[in-house]
């Protein structure tokens, strides 16, 4: 009967909520959620993602169906979380647009184009991604692939104010959700790989005015920033670099993604990334933590203020970031209620720290880890394997590589099963000190060696790298393992929902499945049509309830083997009939006729190492971008210098590359790719990391 009258509650709150269309939503209506509505990126502060609502559950799941859907202008990746506010269902896309819904017939309400450059494309890792606004009084909040934060009028799509929080002289980025805590606009930016300096700022939230802003790494002048962080770079984070790269490449540290608020502690918790190059030894000549390097950072919200920390990987050398999402909970561990911050960021170990402290609960291996034996509970610090540097020259091979155990899909935690559900992966990373090493500013600057085998150059990669695999994991952080683990059959998978309905929805490949949250029992899955990687959501109107999911995988180094697709968003319910159209078959491309290129002259060896500098990164075998050794611009030499020296299509995202290299190089890197064109095709092999 309980089960029952909770269920009757939670549709009469959603009647009432569609009855009354409410006011803006402010952090009193965030707190008083009530799950007919996803009013921010994690549904409620806490970041938990899971929902009240029932209507949807182990009984009924099997009569989910598609009640309406959109398709977007876009084939690029689609990581958004929709938020869904008096009936009306936000939702982003790629290259920063903005869509408005009504969430119960899906008739599109307006949308907006932030028209970002196509160039900007370049300084993104990761592909053109966006995953998802803030919504606060009236207004919705957006971040923008060039680095522009930007508020909009919720109900009219129409510009408020927008301004740039980053450098547009150096290659950063956004493509997290910004968050909104007392009037106050967070956001973070991306980069790190290209050589900038990581910081989150907060803007208010009606002018659009800097409030406050916390840099991750120091100045590189030694100055003061006037900033909030400028009291522990001088009391403390400071003195843990010592000299190296990391001066003339800002040292990374950017917050891509977690940020996470806990009203009852007041504070802001935000994830930190990777360091500017990737090899410690480079960037700090291997001496140091390298704070706030991979750190969970505790601040005041109203001033930036520090408050604590803790370091994940102390001199990170491996992409092992702690961007991953921040949860906040309320465990009972060891017959005591503790107020908690969890996270399962790419290193491999599952943290639970105190939040009001960050003192170190647990840490335990939640895929196979080798970088290091255990965490030391007592230091809190890890037991780093002998093995687990390169340098000299040498090599490494660690599990996980740099896309992580975990990247930045979102986990679920359903507080009745007691369960946190991560997205995870089993795979193993290569690494090999790079000799001779120069910072480039706005290239790809990891300090790993990168080079592709030419016509005369050994490959430095294995001959076979083994295939990452992906799991979808049930972690008890109390007992500190897992209940139970599913082997899925895709590496790269979506984001996790929880709901009271003993439901986890996810998706692996075009399969959107709903689970049984307590034994992970498969019991409904429908075909996307294309792969997910976006976390779904769930809301209820006119006493329905919903579960809404944007569809569309990554371009970049993210594609896999899918042809492009259009991105889509599907939202479901029970009973629902709509019948999507399928996508239209892949056409396979034409094989190239090497006979009618324009014979290249270029040095090939030279070419492999070019191309591994500045376009593998998203040109690779497998990726959703071109495909080089297969394109018919590399068969004439001047046409391929119009694309890749002068930008003939930097509208399409393809950036002019002559600050790089001149037509000497632009040819070396033709005669490599027809070099590359004559050799049998690889089998397409999951690619490289994610930054943001």
């Amino acid at each position: 009967m309980k089960g029952l009258w909770r269920r009757a509650v939670v549709v009469g709150l959603a009647l009432t909520v569609a009855a009354c269309g409410r006011g803006g939503v402010d952090a009193k209506r965030i707190a008083a959620a009530d799950g007919a509505e996803w009013l921010t990126y994690g549904r409620t502060y806490d970041e938990q993602r899971f929902s009240p609502l029932a209507q949807v559950n182990k009984d009924t799941v099997g009569k989910l169906g598609v009640a309406w859907w959109a398709e977007f202008d876009t084939d690029r990746g689609q990581e958004a979380t929709p938020l869904v506010a008096d009936g009306v269902l936000y939702t982003t896309t790629a290259w920063s647009k903005v869509y408005a819904f009504d969430a119960r017939t899906g008739k599109q309400l307006w949308k907006y184009d932030p028209k970002v450059p196509g160039e900007a494309g370049f300084n993104a890792c990761c592909d053109v991604v966006n995953r998802g606004v803030a919504l606060w009084k009236g207004r919705l909040y957006v971040g923008t692939i060039d680095g522009r934060l930007i508020a909009l009028d919720a109900r009219t799509g129409a510009v408020a104010w927008d301004v740039q929080t980053t450098d547009r002289t150096k290659p950063y980025t956004i493509t997290g959700a910004p968050r909104v805590v007392k009037g106050k606009v967070l956001i973070g930016n991306g980069g790190a790989e290209y050589g900038v300096r990581g910081y989150v700022s907060a803007y208010d939230a009606d002018s659009g005015k800097l409030a406050w802003r916390f840099y991750t790494t120091p100045n590189p002048k030694g100055a003061p920033d006037g900033a909030a962080s400028d009291r522990v770079f001088r009391d403390k984070a400071s003195a843990t670099w010592s000299d190296g790269v990391w001066k003339e490449s800002g040292g990374g540290g950017t917050v891509w993604d977690a940020i996470t608020y806990d009203p009852k502690l007041d504070l802001v918790f935000i994830g930190v990334g990777n360091g500017a190059p990737w090899n410690h030894k480079l960037r700090s000549g291997g001496k140091g933590d390298n704070l706030f390097l991979s750190s969970i950072v505790a601040l005041r919200p109203e001033t930036g203020e520090y408050v604590w920390h803790y370091q994940t990987t102390p001199g990170e050398s491996w992409d092992y970031t702690a961007t991953q999402h921040i949860m906040l909970a309320d465990l009972n561990i060891g017959g005591v209620e503790r107020r908690v911050v969890m996270q399962a960021p790419k290193n491999g170990f599952f943290y639970v720290l105190d939040a009001r402290t960050g003192a170190l609960i647990s840490a335990d291996k939640y895929v196979p880890v080798d970088w290091a034996e255990r965490i030391d509970l007592s230091t809190g610090r890890p037991v780093e394997a002998p093995s687990a540097r390169y340098r000299d020259g040498g090599i490494s091979q660690q599990a996980s590589s740099p896309l992580g155990g975990h990247n930045w899909q979102p986990m679920a935690f359903s507080p009745r099963e007691g369960l946190v559900y991560v997205p995870a992966m089993r795979n193993r990373g290569f690494y090999a000190d790079a000799l001779g090493f120069k910072f480039i500013p706005g290239a790809w600057n990891t300090g790993l060696t990168r080079a592709q085998a030419g016509p005369n150059t050994p490959s430095p990669k294995p001959a076979t790298p083994p295939l990452a695999t992906g799991e979808l994991i049930a972690w008890d952080p109390v007992a500190r393992k897992a209940r139970w683990t599913l082997a899925l059959p895709a590496a790269w998978t979506s984001g996790v929902l929880a709901t009271e309905g003993g439901l986890v929805f996810h998706a692996a490949g075009n399969a959107f499945t709903a689970y049984d949250a307590n034994d992970g029992k498969a019991l409904w899955s429908y075909d996307a049509g294309a792969n997910v990687i976006a976390p779904a959501t769930t809301y209820a109107i006119d006493g329905e309830q919903y579960v809404a999911l944007m569809v569309g995988v990554g371009g970049a180094p993210m594609g896999g083997d899918q042809p492009r697709r259009p991105g889509r968003l599907l939202v479901f319910k029970l009973g629902g009939t709509v019948k999507p159209p399928p996508y239209p078959a892949a056409v396979a491309m034409p094989p190239l006729d090497l006979a009618a290129a324009t014979p290249s002259k270029g040095d090939a060896d030279r070419g492999a190492a070019l191309f591994g500098q500045f376009c593998g990164a998203c040109h690779r075998i497998g990726g959703l971008l071109p495909v080089l050794p297969r394109s018919p611009a590399i068969l004439d030499g001047e046409g391929f210098k119009a694309i890749v020296l002068d930008g003939a299509l930097k509208a399409n995202g393809m950036a002019p590359f002559r600050r790089y290299f001149d037509e000497a190089g632009a040819e070396d890197i033709r005669a490599f790719l027809l070099w590359q064109a004559k050799q049998p095709a690889p089998a397409p092999k999951p690619g490289g990391a994610s930054h943001g």
